[in-house]
């Protein structure tokens, strides 16, 4: 039985402001083809193989460590992250998707379906398998629950190199389709929840930032309030000298042989003076 893909390009119709025509379709081609179509000139199943389904068959070399296409060009993917990606083409693919999407910032997960797909049912075909996309997208649809699907693209949106926690990386409604879009690419099998799920996002987004000031306001006058009561505490150490008798007699424990006895009164002499210094600091205080 033919393995799903498991790359589901999903949510195109939710991100509506996200155009296509500044991405470049050269670029994103050879960024994806560094993971999804190594040696390719001498295997035209690759594409297939790598990012399509498993009865394509498994590539027949160690491409899983070598890219054999446009490594002089900054829009590839590394060697060495290519030794970490998923062997499982479905989650190559989404893995490919990712790293792809954020090296060329143009680019959107619609422009991937528009220009990779096909590319990948050529060499389905070239290995006499037919892996029309429309029919494993549907074999990978409702995968999982709302609650899963939530927690997850949650869990992507709040990330520090996303929206952050506070989603003051998604302020601009830009920055929100974008990510959105890629934690939705991420998240395999939610596909029927994302409409909800992005609307829930978008108030906590929207409560977030709105409260933004507030929140900043009250963490300064908590700020306030503590350094005044330190200061309060400060003073009145000062003022019946409990500072200065605390560290005269931590002196005396710690560094005098006789512990300050009575009858070595050099030693209260000494750690006396060494605690001058709270008199000179409580001065600065009145």
């Amino acid at each position: 039985m033919i393995k799903k893909i498991a790359f589901i390009i999903i949510g195109f119709a939710l991100v509506p402001g996200i155009g296509h025509t500044a991405c470049s379709r050269a670029n994103l081609t050879r960024c994806l083809d560094s993971a999804c179509a190594i040696n390719i000139s001498s295997n035209p199943a690759a594409r297939c193989q790598y990012c399509g389904t498993a009865d394509a068959g498994e590539p027949n070399d160690d491409g899983l460590r070598a890219v054999s296409v446009g490594s002089s060009s900054r829009f590839v993917i590394s060697s060495r992250d290519l030794k970490n990606a998923p062997t499982d083409p479905g989650e190559r693919y989404v893995w490919a998707s990712k790293k792809c999407l954020s090296l060329i910032k143009d680019c959107t997960s619609e422009n991937i379906s528009d220009f990779y797909d096909p590319l990948i049912e050529q060499s389905c075909t070239a290995a006499g398998i037919s892996a029309q996309m429309a029919v494993l997208f549907d074999r990978a649809k409702k995968t999982k629950s709302a609650t899963t699907c939530k927690s997850e693209i949650t869990a992507c949106m709040v990330g520090a190199n996303k929206c952050s926690t506070h989603y003051d990386g998604c302020a601009e409604d830009s920055d929100f389709d974008k990510y959105f879009s890629e934690c939705s690419i991420a998240s395999v099998g939610c596909d029927e929840y994302l409409s909800d799920i992005r609307a829930s996002l978008t108030k906590s987004r929207d409560t977030a930032i709105s409260n933004a000031e507030s929140t900043l306001l009250a963490i300064v006058e908590s700020y306030r309030n503590t350094r005044e009561r330190k200061l309060a505490s400060i003073k009145n150490s000062c003022e019946n000298g409990s500072a200065r008798d605390a560290c005269v007699t931590s002196i005396c424990n710690r560094s005098m042989p006789n512990k300050c006895d009575s009858a070595y009164p050099a030693e209260l002499s000494m750690a006396t003076q060494l605690c001058k210094f709270y008199d000179v600091a409580c001065s600065t205080l009145k």
